[in-house]
């Protein structure tokens, strides 16, 4: 039993990331074997990887004719995986059962290690029965145009109707902020905001500096922070039922100077396409029109400037993304997204590089997990972050929101600060979140029998099951 956070591993635990590190060493050693024995496909399917990729970045990066060449490297590259893969598999004694093998001792390693690593079973079971806060006010902001009318398509107005929420309309002309600073003038001790991410951290700001909690309804496009919180995404109205069942929930926000973000702040490529007037209406046309001028040999690296932790100064920066918690990049089932929103750090992705075509370049070979040791690329957790700018101006997305700041930045993360209700099904989603990734150094502690530090989200929602609800709600 995991009963506390200085218990030491239970028997069962120390087994099972035995096995998982005892699995992984078997499939390391399966996949040496395999490369020895088949070392000239291997090379023939990397350069059909590397053609392929390359005739992606110019089906993005280029105008025609060079386009259609992008198509024609996609195509031939796919065709030398494809002989690469045929012949490995002629060459093979059992190729099926072989495979199978390997797909097996991968499972084993994979469930093994987040069985190891998952909160125990009574953990959940009192995150399930943790205290349920009810707001006495509560008001539910709505963009009826999000995410294509997703408020009108799933009903949202008529279920907080039904629940005794206020429902209150952004149209045209109303400012959101306005809408609601007046619904807390009002008496609101609880607000929702329904709609894209932008609109979740412009209310959420508005919630923390009233001191109330925040409910998000994933009614946007592609709500990236209800999905990095536990919420399904594709169904909004899952989320009410924190306006009758929440329970508190404490996350990490960030600032760029006085502006609070919830996602992320880009700078660089993305952040001047997003300021072109057509880019709301036509995200997609858009980014296909500018990013080849933005990622050809004759474009010049971006008016900015940072110093790494190793406290190297970088001044020719292509992107720089800073993140409220860091996102999974490289090769995983979890890319772009956040497996905890508590970890008090932010991420912090950039590449610089002489011309937008070596940044493309770089790009690229992170996307595919390659640039472990590559000076141009950039990525580590902080606490504080500046960039800085020889005009004193940068333009920046903040959570998707165009804008043009005064240089230098200061980025700031404010750990647990947020207060939020979410369903009690979340609060246990998210803390499952946290184990998907494979992490070999946990494995070997909890198999050595220290348990790995509990997470904040545990250790927040007892805090916060053991206050009565009328003093939450204050």
């Amino acid at each position: 039993m995991r009963s506390g956070d200085s218990s030491a591993p239970s028997p069962r635990d120390r087994a099972l990331a035995l096995l998982s590190l005892l699995a992984t060493a078997a499939l390391v050693v399966e996949v040496i074997v395999f490369v020895v024995h088949n070392v000239g496909w291997l090379v023939v399917a990397l350069v059909g990887l590397a053609v392929a990729v390359a005739g992606v970045w110019w089906i993005v990066t280029e105008h025609l004719p060079r386009r259609a060449i992008g198509f024609l490297g996609l195509v031939v590259g796919a065709i030398l995986i494809g002989v690469a893969i045929v012949q490995v598999l002629q060459g093979s004694q059992s190729p099926l059962l072989r495979i199978a093998a390997a797909a097996a001792t991968l499972a084993v390693a994979a469930l093994a290690g987040r069985a190891a690593l998952a909160p125990d079973l009574r953990e959940l079971d009192r995150l399930r029965n943790a205290r349920h806060v009810h707001p006495r006010k509560p008001v539910l902001l709505c963009n009826p145009w999000s995410g294509g009318g997703k408020v009108a398509k799933f009903g949202l107005a008529k279920i907080a109707a039904e629940m005794g929420v206020e429902a209150v309309f952004l149209d045209h002309g109303l400012d959101l902020a306005v809408l609601a600073r007046d619904a807390i003038a009002s008496g609101a001790d609880c607000l929702g905001m329904a709609g894209g991410d932008g609109s979740q951290a412009l209310v959420a700001a508005i919630c923390h500096e009233h001191d109330i909690p925040f409910v998000c309804i994933s009614a946007g496009t592609r709500n990236h922070f209800a999905q990095d919180l536990g919420f399904d995404k594709e169904d909004p109205r899952k989320g009410m039922v924190a306006f009758r069942d929440g329970v508190e929930r404490f996350i990490d926000y960030g600032t760029v100077g006085d502006r609070l973000f919830v996602n992320n702040v880009s700078l660089g490529i993305y952040a001047t396409i997003v300021q072109q007037d057509s880019y709301r209406d036509a995200k997609r046309e858009t980014t296909a029109e500018m990013l080849p001028e933005m990622l050809s040999h004759q474009s010049e690296p971006f008016d900015l400037q940072f110093t790494t932790p190793d406290e190297v100064e970088i001044d020719d920066a292509f992107v720089i993304q800073v993140s409220n918690n860091p996102y999974v990049w490289g090769v995983s089932p979890d890319f772009a997204q956040r497996l905890t929103m508590d970890s008090g750090k932010l991420g912090v992705f950039a590449v610089n590089a002489r011309n937008g075509r070596e940044a493309a370049d770089v790009v690229t070979r992170a996307l595919t997990g390659l640039t472990r040791h590559d000076p141009y690329f950039h990525e580590f957790t902080t606490e504080r972050f500046e960039v800085r700018s020889h005009g004193g101006k940068a333009f920046a997305g903040i959570d998707g929101e165009a804008l043009e700041l005064e240089t230098p930045l200061e980025f700031r993360t404010h750990p647990r600060a947020l207060r939020m209700l979410v369903p009690k099904d979340v609060l246990v989603a998210s803390e499952q979140r946290r184990t998907r990734a494979y992490n070999p150094g946990r494995l070997v502690g909890v198999a050595l029998g220290r348990r790995p530090t509990a997470s904040g989200e545990l250790s927040s929602s007892r805090a916060a099951a053991s206050c009565s609800a009328g003093t939450m709600m204050r």
